[in-house]
């Protein structure tokens, strides 16, 4: 159980530090919430693992900075689409009166 836990708070934080990058270096000003972009950084570190995965760098001797820099670009890419996305539903739900 508690090996569980730990597997899903250490999700959170990776995805929470992924997510954060993905806003830092995505140009622009990204008005989504901690959430989401919570949500794209997990996402991204898939993402990434995956693309490592592709190109045979996922698992090499020292730190992976290929597929960390794979995660970093899946969530810059991610928080630029969330961002737009977010912008459209959250600017179309508005009512005017």
């Amino acid at each position: 159980m508690l090996g569980g836990l730990w597997g899903i708070i250490s999700t959170i934080i990776v995805g929470l530090v992924l997510g954060v990058l993905g806003r830092l270096f995505a140009p622009g000003d990204q008005k989504i919430p901690i959430w989401l972009t919570i949500v794209v950084g997990i996402v991204a570190a898939f993402i990434g693992n995956w693309l490592a995965g592709v190109f045979g760098v996922k698992d090499t001797s020292g730190i992976d900075w290929i597929r960390h820099i794979f995660q970093i670009v899946a969530a810059v890419v991610g928080v630029i689409a969330a961002s737009a996305i977010y912008a459209k539903v959250k600017g179309g739900s508005r009512t005017t009166a």
